[in-house]
């Protein structure tokens, strides 16, 4: 029995010993970076940057509406061949 109590004795000093060698490196290390490291703060994410989407832009009415009309008003007689011709090459080249 005796040697069983100083093996137990024996295993409770070096388990002892480890635990406190392991918390004071533990500590020692938590040290060393909290002095190199600032202290966390609030994190508040940079504002986002969005970019503004590009105005729309008129060209006026489309042209197959203006070809439209004008047709239009070809067919019902109000411009003539010559003046449809006209009106039609001032639109596409626009």
């Amino acid at each position: 029995m005796p040697g069983l109590l100083r093996g137990m004795a024996r295993t409770a000093v070096v388990a002892g010993t480890a635990t406190a060698v392991s918390n004071r490196v533990s500590r020692r290390q938590a040290n060393r970076w909290a002095a190199q490291e600032p202290p966390p703060q609030h994190y508040e994410a940079p504002p986002q940057q969005y970019a503004e989407p590009p105005a729309p832009v008129d060209d006026g009415p489309d042209l197959v509406e203006q070809l439209t009309q004008l047709a239009a008003l070809k067919d019902k007689g109000i411009l003539t061949e010559e003046e449809f011709a006209a009106q039609k090459a001032k639109i596409l080249a626009g």
